[in-house]
C-alpha cells in the first residue's frame, strides 16, 4: 500500500526518492550564462559595489546552482534559461561532479530547457519531443536497490514535461504550449500502447511566466479553457480546450498544505517591487496593457538628460548630441555598442537600419534583454555623427524597454545615473510550478524559501526552484 501523506519538506535538504518512484527538480537559473548576455549585474539591485560585483559573474552563479542540485539530489533535473551557445562547458558540472549522464538540451532558441537525469536510476524511453518551448522526456525506472525486495519497480513509464511558457503579453500563446505539451505526453502514450494512455504517468513543471491569473494554468488546475478566460484584457482561446485526461493535474506544493503555509504557498520569483513606483497608476485598467510612466519616473528622466545634454538647441535648452549618447551608453551598458537602448537612441537619431539585417523576431518580452540581431550585424548600427536624441525620444527609448518589461533594467540605470528609486518593498509571485497526474502522488515537496530581492548573494537567479519526489498509486 502506497503512503498518501506528503512530507512537507523546507530547504537546505536532500530530496527523498522513493525506490519504487522518481524525484524531480525544476529551475530557472536565470540566463545569462557565461557567455550570453552581458547584463547579469542589472538584475542586482541596489547597483553591486566593485567589491561586490563578483556575485553576478557566472562563475560565482554556477557554484551556487551546482551545491543546490547536488544537495537536493534528484533523479531528474529540469532547467530553464540555458544558453545553447555555451551549454556544455557551463554545465559540464552536471555530469563530471555530480552524475547526472543524461541530458536532453531543446533544439532551439535563445533561452532554452535542458533536461538531466541519472541513468543509475531512470532509462530514456524512445527520443525526447520538442514542442513550443517544451521538452518531453520518458523514462522507465530502473531497479537499483537489491535490499528492499518487496517493493519492486513497475515496468510503467513517466512523462516529465519541462516547459518555459512564453513571457509578456502572449497568454494565448502561453495556452497553445502547454496544451501542446500534454497532448504530445498522451499521444506518445498511446503510441508506446500503454495499458491506459489516459492515466499516464505524467508530470508538468517549470517556469510558466504567470501566476493564477494564467490561462495555461488554468488549463491544468482546472482541465480546461476556453473563450471566455480574459488575460491581459485577451481571451486566451478561440475555443474551449480541454486536457486529454480524466481529471486536472495536481499542484505539489498543495498536496497535504501544512499549517504554516497559512494559506499562501511559498513564491518562486522575489524581485524588487517596481511596477508602482515606474508605472503611472492613474489608468488602472490600461497600466499593464499600455503602460506609461509616473510623473515622478520622467521627472527624474528629465533631470537625467540635462545632465548629460551639452548640444544648444535653437531655444535655451541644451539637447543631446552623439558624444552625450555615447557617455550616457557607456555609464549604463559599459561601452557603447550593447544593448537595447543603443538600438532603440540610434534609430531615433536617424540610423535607418538596411532591411537584410533584421534576422527574425522572438523576443523575450518581459525577460532580460532579447535581440534580434546577429553579432556580427549588431556592430553595424552606428550613432550618427549630427543625430540628436531629444528629451522626447530619451524618454521613448526606456519607454519601448518599459514595454518589453524590463522593470529592472530601468531602475538600474535610474539608480547608477543618480537618480535611484525608493524601493521598499519585494514583488513575490509562483512563476515556477509542478504538476502531476492523478495517477501519481507527491511523496515529499522541498520548498525554497528567500526573503530579499533575487538574485543576491545566496540566490544565483530571480527564481527559486520546485523540487518533488513521487510514487505510483
Amino acid at each position: 500500500m502506497v503512503a498518501t501523506t506528503c512530507q512537507h519538506l523546507i530547504a537546505p535538504s536532500t530530496l527523498p526518492s522513493p525506490v519504487t518512484g522518481l524525484s524531480v527538480l525544476s529551475y530557472n537559473v536565470l540566463l545569462p550564462n557565461s557567455q550570453d548576455g552581458w547584463w547579469t549585474y542589472k538584475m542586482y539591485l541596489p547597483p553591486l559595489s566593485a567589491e561586490d560585483e563578483y556575485i553576478s559573474s557566472w562563475e560565482y552563479r554556477r557554484s551556487l546552482i551546482k551545491d543546490r542540485v547536488g544537495r537536493v539530489d534528484a533523479d531528474i533535473v529540469c532547467l530553464q534559461e540555458v544558453s545553447p551557445l555555451t551549454f556544455e562547458d557551463d554545465f559540464e558540472f552536471m555530469t563530471e561532479h555530480l552524475g547526472y549522464d543524461g541530458v536532453e538540451l531543446f533544439h532551439k532558441g535563445r533561452f532554452r530547457p535542458a533536461t538531466f537525469w541519472k541513468k543509475s536510476r531512470v532509462e530514456l524511453v524512445g527520443p525526447a519531443q520538442h514542442k513550443d518551448r517544451t521538452l518531453l522526456t520518458t523514462f522507465r525506472l530502473l531497479d537499483t536497490d537489491t535490499t528492499r525486495p518487496n517493493e519492486s519497480v513497475s515496468s510503467e513509464n513517466w512523462h516529465v514535461l519541462n516547459c518555459h511558457l512564453q513571457a509578456g503579453k502572449q497568454g494565448g500563446r502561453r495556452v497553445r504550449q502547454i496544451v501542446e505539451g500534454v497532448s504530445a505526453a498522451y499521444k506518445l502514450a498511446k503510441k508506446l500502447k500503454e495499458k491506459d494512455p489516459a492515466n499516464l504517468n505524467l508530470i508538468v513543471c517549470g517556469d510558466f511566466n504567470g501566476g493564477e491569473e494564467s490561462g495555461a494554468v488554468h488549463y491544468l488546475e482546472k482541465g480546461s479553457v476556453g473563450p471566455d478566460f480574459i488575460e491581459d484584457g485577451e481571451s486566451v482561446s478561440s475555443k474551449e480546450k480541454c486536457l486529454p485526461l480524466p481529471s486536472p493535474l495536481m499542484d505539489v506544493v498543495l498536496t497535504d498544505e501544512v499549517e504554516w503555509m497559512n494559506g499562501c504557498p511559498p513564491p518562486t520569483l522575489v524581485v524588487p517591487e517596481l511596477i508602482s513606483l515606474i508605472i503611472d497608476q492613474g489608468k488602472i485598467e490600461t497600466c499593464y496593457i499600455n503602460p506609461q510612466f509616473s510623473a515622478d519616473t520622467l521627472d527624474r528622466f528629465q533631470r537625467i538628460y540635462e545632465r548629460f545634454a551639452s548640444v544648444p538647441s535653437d531655444g535655451k535648452s541644451m539637447q543631446m548630441g552623439k558624444l552625450d549618447v555615447e557617455r550616457w551608453l557607456t555609464a549604463i551598458n559599459g561601452r557603447v555598442g550593447r544593448g537595447s537602448e543603443f538600438r532603440s537612441a540610434a534609430k531615433s537619431m536617424g540610423w535607418v537600419e538596411p532591411s537584410s539585417e533584421l534576422e527574425g523576431s522572438g523576443r523575450e518580452s518581459n525577460k532580460r534583454e532579447s535581440t534580434t540581431y546577429k553579432s556580427t550585424e549588431r556592430s553595424r548600427i552606428k550613432i550618427p555623427e549630427e543625430g540628436i536624441l531629444s528629451l522626447e525620444d530619451f524618454v521613448g527609448v526606456y519607454l519601448e524597454e518599459l514595454r518589453q518589461g524590463k522593470f529592472w533594467g530601468i531602475a538600474w540605470d535610474l539608480a547608477t545615473l543618480g537618480e535611484p528609486l525608493p524601493v521598499e518593498n519585494v514583488f513575490t509571485e509562483r512563476y515556477d510550478r509542478m504538476y502531476c497526474s492523478k495517477s501519481l502522488f507527491p511523496a515529499a515537496v522541498l520548498h525554497f524559501h528567500c526573503k530579499n530581492p533575487c538574485p543576491n548573494k545566496s540566490e544565483p537567479s530571480d527564481h527559486l526552484p520546485i523540487a518533488a519526489s513521487f510514487t505510483r498509486l
